[in-house]
């Protein structure tokens, strides 16, 4: 399915246009979408669910997960539960949060062979989720609370103090996610409370920012309805964040959004969606038109395969990448961890993709870890969603189905 659309000025005539898609990989999709409710508006959408069965993640098929060549992939750490985000110190103790057990877990690899013999639960918190270091402390987001930790010298947690218990209820996206920009600041992502919807608090489908200690927080950019993923280059300082698309518009729309996340820009949702298409539902309220959204709306600098739901991303920038690491044109480069699809017919997703960028720009994505995808696409043993690196330069990402933490090294 797809929707086409034309410029600002093509939209403002005030009469509908016939929109129709006629490549045969899509649905056929018709949709009059007139600027102001003063016409009717319709459309014709055909929406898809299937999801692959999960199956174990034996031996035999993690061996035949794919890797570019000279790369190796095997785990880190497994019996997990559902593994979620995670952050690691400048030591290389590894931290990892499991939002339906509210707990945040330290792994070590004390002996060096690339996986994790010590475990131990350092945090209880409700619903906690994203997580980062900064000065030393760790902070950490649940639904509504952000709370922040002094790191022991042995990797544990001091009791965690709450910095903000107020923001917005979470509805269907309870995914918070925080970081800290080259600012100091502490940027916190909160998703929408539904797939497409007026929302009445301004917060949501927003990046908010707020001082080190919760105090002074803003609305930093609106308009995105579920960014999880997001992080900045580390030459330009440039903001970029992953956009989870609108559901339930078809197999191949809405795409996800790399989007260059700037201070009070607007990015679309829930009006406009990918390079500037319209969403038939819910129309602009009042007086609005599509065209004076669109008007607004920064459009994304790459889209991705639709409903593939990116979740963590981050610029690939080890801070020993001289000696050890992945060769040198990954350096700056984006890894995504693509949780996989479950709203369109075949499959998207169910990888980690790495984003090229060039002259600080992103330019195009390619698969980097793939292969969780079995059985002639019916079954799946890993959705990938937190990703970090190790001090020696590899790769860690998390899995929240089989509780699997894998990391990838490359041998020089």
């Amino acid at each position: 399915m797809k929707i086409l659309s034309g410029s600002a000025a093509l939209w403002g005539a005030a009469f509908a246009v016939m929109l129709t898609a006629c490549d045969k990989e899509d649905e056929v999709f018709n949709a009059q979408v007139p600027e102001t409710n003063g016409q009717p508006t319709t459309a014709q959408v055909q929406g898809n669910v299937f999801e692959p069965a999960l199956v174990p993640a034996t031996n035999e098929r993690i061996a035949q997960l794919r890797v570019p060549a000279g790369f190796s992939i095997g785990k880190f750490a497994d019996q997990m539960g559902k593994p979620r985000m995670l952050t690691v110190s400048g030591s290389g103790n590894v931290y990892v949060t499991n939002r339906e057990a509210g707990t945040v877990t330290l792994l070590r690899d004390t002996n060096g062979d690339g996986q994790s013999d010590q475990k131990q639960v350092v945090a209880n918190i409700k619903s906690v989720h994203g997580l980062t270091i900064h000065t030393n402390k760790m902070y950490l987001v649940a639904i509504r609370e952000v709370y922040s930790a002094d790191i022991n010298a042995d990797g544990t947690l001091a009791t965690p103090q709450r910095l903000i218990d107020n923001l917005p209820d979470a509805g269907q996206h309870p995914n918070r996610t925080i970081a800290f920009g080259p600012d100091g600041l502490m940027y916190i992502t909160v998703g929408s409370t539904c797939n497409a919807c007026a929302e009445p608090n301004a917060e949501n489908a927003t990046i908010v920012r707020a001082n080190a200690d919760g105090s002074g927080r803003k609305i930093y950019a609106s308009g995105l309805r579920n960014t999880i993923g997001f992080g900045w280059h580390p030459e330009t300082k440039e903001l970029y964040g992953f956009d989870h698309g609108i559901d339930w518009l078809g197999d191949e729309q809405q795409q996800e959004e790399l989007n260059l996340i700037k201070e009070g820009a607007f990015y679309g949702w829930p009006y406009i969606y990918a390079d500037g298409k319209y969403n038939p539902h819910p129309r602009p309220m009042g007086d609005s038109t599509y065209a004076q959204y669109l008007s607004k709306t920064t459009l994304p600098s790459l889209l991705y395969e639709a409903h593939a739901a990116p979740l963590a991303m981050l610029f690939y920038t080890p801070s020993n990448a001289a000696t050890s690491g992945f060769p040198a044109e990954y350096q700056n480069d984006v890894f995504v961890t693509m949780r996989g699809s479950w709203n369109r017919t075949q499959p998207s997703g169910y990888k980690v993709a790495r984003v090229h960028f060039e002259g600080g720009k992103p330019v195009r994505s390619d698969d980097f870890v793939t292969g969780f995808l079995v059985d002639n696409n019916q079954s799946q043993f890993g959705r990938p969603v937190g990703i970090a690196t190790l001090p020696d330069g590899s790769l860690l990402f998390t899995d929240d189905n089989n509780g699997v933490i894998y990391r990838v090294s490359y041998k020089k």
